[in-house]
């Protein structure tokens, strides 16, 4: 073991302190430097905080992908569907009576209400009578005058008859007795029918209706001259009530046949009853009497190429009037297994249409359909859908906004949360 000598190590406590000093005087020095650069070092800190703070903030406010848009969906039905063919048509009473006095006069009275039903026979108004009970007052005076001539050329005929035969007087003044007692007849005929007109004057004083229905406005006022060109009002025949409707040339010809049947009487008109006739009212709600056919017109308009016809409906309430307007609705045939869906599943874009077919995968996707005729709340798809599928029937707005912002949707199927489609009774009642 080498020694170490008491010299040596005393030289090197000597120097001890001075190598400590330079150690202390360094690490001074390099505390100055890091007092000085501390703010540039904490800024660098709080910038490499900021950053890597901002980057995982920027990353967890990523949006979420959107919820998919909730829908009601409708299944495709596959059944049978009757076809209706539709024509405007316009009401009318079978008789409408224009009332015009028979006679002139002053208007006295209007003992109905307008608007009301009135009855056949029910005096509608009346005129004053005075100067018609005059004329009957004078023509019962003349058939009077023209009896008592009779009676006496009567009583010269019963006298001179045996006179004659005895040749007591001329049988010149037998006849001329005869030939007076028969003018005197003739003349008795002619004042009775006088008086037999001056007794219909003064009945027709009292204007009745000449049939039960309702009476509308009066044109005449109390106190007015009305005569036999005056039109005072008009009564309509409204239980039943017709429709009048035209079909085309082609339509009518389908049916000729048994027209010409009916009209010659091979065929009973009660066998109009069995195709029953529906009246959709303007306000589109359907009128619960049935109709039937009792009319065709006996030629074809040569301006418009279709026939009129008519059909019959009860109306005890007056609730159809004439002049008013709807639309004849009749069965014409049968779609056999038609397709249907609820009409507020399609979209229509000039006269193109589209559904919304929901998938296996619960994605919905456009698809491009043709369509037939409405039924109901319903439309019946011709082409583009099978029996079963499934389309949106409610929220198709809500698709079509997440297809706007997400284009690639569109094609591959939008994510939808989907429940069954349930009409309102507004789409169960309608027809």
């Amino acid at each position: 073991m080498a020694s170490v000598s008491p010299l040596s190590t005393k030289r090197e406590l000597t120097e001890l302190p001075i190598k400590r000093n330079a150690f202390t005087s360094k690490a001074q020095e390099a505390l100055v430097l890091l007092g000085a650069n501390r703010r540039f070092f904490i800024s660098g800190v709080l910038l490499f905080t900021a950053i890597f703070l901002g980057g995982c903030s920027s990353e967890d406010a990523k949006p979420a992908p959107p919820a998919p848009p909730e829908v009601t969906v409708a299944t495709v039905v596959q059944q049978d569907v009757p076809i209706y063919n539709e024509w405007i048509a316009q009401l009318s009473g079978p008789v409408n009576a224009e009332i015009t006095p028979k006679v002139q006069g002053y208007l006295l009275k209007q003992e109905y209400q307008n608007g009301y039903f009135v009855k056949k026979g029910q005096r509608l108004f009346e005129l004053d009578p005075r100067q018609y009970e005059a004329a009957l007052d004078a023509a019962k005076a003349s058939v009077a005058s023209a009896e008592a001539n009779l009676a006496k050329y009567q009583t010269d005929v019963a006298r001179d008859t045996p006179l004659a035969a005895q040749n007591a007087i001329p049988q010149k003044q037998l006849d001329n007795d005869t030939a007076n007692r028969d003018a005197a007849a003739a003349q008795v005929l002619a004042q009775k029918a006088n008086e037999q007109n001056a007794e219909l004057n003064l009945a027709w004083t009292n204007v009745n209706s000449p049939i039960d229905g309702i009476a509308g406005v009066s044109n005449s006022q109390i106190g007015d001259l009305v005569g036999t060109s005056t039109k005072m009002t008009t009564v309509s025949q409204v239980n039943p009530i017709w429709a009048y409707f035209n079909i085309s040339e082609s339509d009518f010809l389908g049916v000729a046949a048994r027209v010409e049947g009916i009209i010659s009487g091979k065929v009973s008109r009660d066998s109009l009853g069995r195709t029953p006739i529906d009246f959709v009212q303007a306000n589109d709600a359907p009128y619960p009497q049935k109709g039937r056919f009792v009319y065709v017109n006996r030629q074809i308009g040569s301006q418009t190429g279709t026939i009129q016809m008519a059909a019959e409906f009860a109306n005890p309430n007056a609730a159809l009037r004439p002049g008013g307007f709807g639309r004849v609705r009749i069965q014409t045939g049968v779609n056999q297994n038609a397709l249907l869906v609820p009409q507020r599943a399609v979209i229509e874009v000039q006269s193109n249409y589209m559904v919304v077919v929901l998938g296996s995968d619960h994605k919905a996707t456009f698809r491009a359909v043709k369509m037939g005729a409405r039924v109901g709340p319903n439309w019946i798809v011709s082409e583009g859908l099978r029996p079963g599928e499934q389309v949106v029937a409610e929220g198709i707005e809500r698709i079509q906004m997440v297809a706007a912002a997400m284009p690639q949707l569109a094609k591959s199927g939008i994510p939808v949360a989907a429940k069954p489609f349930v009409p309102t009774s507004v789409d169960e009642g309608s027809n």
